[in-house]
């Protein structure tokens, strides 16, 4: 595996959860945190929990050690969250263009936020941001269509790949 292809799928990581955060942004505050039963009760508890998961990788990559992903509660709306989130993926564009192909197979020791201790390689970590966010994405999907709002444009793999050589 080769840095580029690390750097491409957070790339489309980053394209799919922008297309989610377009679709969430008409939903009113009220549709916006409303309990839909769901793994998290809300389209917000589901995509800060998206967000922070990402936050918390992140921070682990850099050797930090958090403890708690942020609160939901601090997103009252998808553009508060989009706000963050564009600012938390210039930080991660940042560490991708210095990593390098040796960079991606480095192992890395962390903790989980129960503190259990974990070591492994970059590249498992990224890949598990990107399926863990495409998972918790079509959760949203299927939360915007019980809200009767309009789902999110495709977020398939392959429609990235079209868009990008179109």
């Amino acid at each position: 595996m080769h840095v580029h292809y690390i750097q491409l799928l957070y790339e489309f990581n980053s394209w799919a959860n922008h297309r989610i955060l377009d679709a969430c942004a008409p939903l009113t505050p009220e549709q916006f945190v409303k309990d839909l039963g769901s793994s998290f009760p809300s389209v917000r508890d589901t995509l800060a929990h998206i967000y922070g998961a990402e936050v918390v990788w992140c921070a682990r990559w850099h050797g930090e050690t958090p403890t708690a992903l942020t609160p939901a509660t601090d997103y009252p709306d998808a553009e508060t969250l989009r706000r963050a989130w564009v600012e938390h993926e210039g930080k991660v564009r940042g560490f991708l263009e210095n990593l390098g192909d040796d960079g991606i197979h480095k192992e890395i020791e962390y903790r989980t936020i129960a503190g259990k201790a974990y070591r492994q390689e970059f590249s498992q970590m990224l890949l598990h941001v990107v399926n863990h966010a495409t998972y918790h994405r079509g959760q949203v999907t299927t939360m915007l269509r019980q809200l009767k709002a309009a789902p999110p444009k495709s977020t398939d793999l392959v429609v990235f790949f079209r868009e990008r050589s179109a």
